[in-house]
């Protein structure tokens, strides 16, 4: 298979390090893994052909990609507390750590160029902004031994390569991620998969990774957002884990051939929850009728997709009117049931508490 086990030492003891073959060694996978590719391009082509003016909606799906890959991370908040964590900085926790998930998401996609690793120091430092790691460590490879699954490296998973391997291994990954030597499915599960093998950053590699999917996906195929795959991961977090250690065992078909499959449900769930958010977008300016047209109600529904948590200051600045004209509007949307006031118990919120309100029913949409 072209990888390496390499002796190194921690603390005293010596333990087997994986150093994985260069992803430009790869050559085709396999023809069941093939197939399942063949299936998830149908998927995907689906999701590209996405009508324009769902494009507003479909990145929300962004959202859902960013809080279900601190989920599988055991890293959990309330769907309203991440919206306004995105907001505030004065709230903490959880919810912005899974915040900057979401802007290191927003980030990564907001890139059409080739990868460097320059830009995924970026990433990563966007994704840390929030954390408790050591800021030597944000931003930079790891200067340390790296494992997964375990509190020494000894009794460990997987135990990544040395640091004095990371930066060639790196390099390869960036060269063969910035190619076409593969199909995009297959090129973003072995992308995926080599980037969790490295193990590169210090924190951060699982959310980082996953984020690399979508990046990737978005460059070659052009789609405004791509499928939220965390959201599948999620649901069979122990077929993930498996699949990447199968990557490193047996090679990489039976992992292109899981990520696959995985990737078309994503790409199919995708599709209907963008049609339930449509549909709840276009409930919305019915529960107002009675209204005049140009009210700052009216004005405000369609921007609620693309700012599901408001607090007065907001809509005094995205639709321009008075604070207690904005007052008005956000009061008949809590009426009308489009918008409820937040629950910040748990915020971590020192001091005067800022008033906001959440479309809940698109952040529970969101969440399921």
């Amino acid at each position: 298979m072209g990888h390496q086990v390499v002796s190194v030492e921690w603390e005293g003891r010596s333990v087997d390090a994986f150093v994985p073959a260069l992803l430009a060694s790869y050559g085709e996978p396999g023809t069941a893994a093939m197939r399942a590719v063949a299936r998830a391009e149908g998927a995907l082509e689906a999701a590209v052909a996405l009508d324009p003016r769902l494009e507003i909606p479909a990145r929300l799906l962004l959202r859902a990609e960013g809080v279900a890959s601190s989920r599988i991370e055991a890293i959990n908040a309330p769907a309203e507390l991440v919206a306004l964590a995105d907001r505030d900085p004065s709230i903490g926790g959880p919810a912005a750590w899974v915040a900057g998930n979401l802007r290191a998401v927003d980030a990564a996609l907001a890139h059409w160029g080739p990868l460097t690793t320059h830009l995924l120091f970026d990433w990563h430092r966007v994704l840390m902004a929030t954390s408790d790691l050591d800021p030597a460590h944000v931003g930079a490879w790891r200067d340390r031994l790296g494992w997964v699954g375990g509190p020494t490296p000894h009794r460990a998973a997987h135990v990544a390569a040395p640091p004095d391997r990371i930066a060639d291994l790196m390099a390869d990954l960036v060269a063969y991620a910035n190619g076409t030597a593969h199909d995009p499915v297959t090129q973003a599960a072995l992308v995926h998969a080599q980037f969790e093998t490295i193990h590169p950053f210090a924190d951060g590699n699982g959310r980082l990774g996953r984020i690399l999917i979508g990046w990737l996906l978005r460059r070659r195929l052009g789609t405004t957002a791509p499928p939220p795959v965390s959201v599948a991961f999620l649901r069979d977090v122990g077929g993930y884990l498996a699949g990447l250690t199968l990557f490193r065992t047996d090679g990489p078909d039976r992992w292109v051939a899981w990520f696959a499959a995985t990737l078309e449900r994503a790409a199919i769930d995708a599709g209907r929850t963008l049609a339930d958010i449509t549909d709840l977008a276009r409930s919305w300016p019915e529960r107002i009728t009675d209204l005049r047209a140009d009210a700052a109600a009216h004005r405000l529904i369609p921007l609620l997709l693309e700012h599901p948590a408001v607090d007065v200051s907001a809509v005094v600045e995205l639709l321009g009117v008075s604070a207690p004209a904005a007052r008005n509007a956000v009061h008949v949307l809590v009426e009308r049931e489009v918008l409820r006031p937040a629950d910040i118990a748990g915020a971590g919120v020192a001091g005067r508490v800022r008033h906001w309100w959440v479309a809940g029913e698109l952040l529970d949409l969101l969440a399921r």
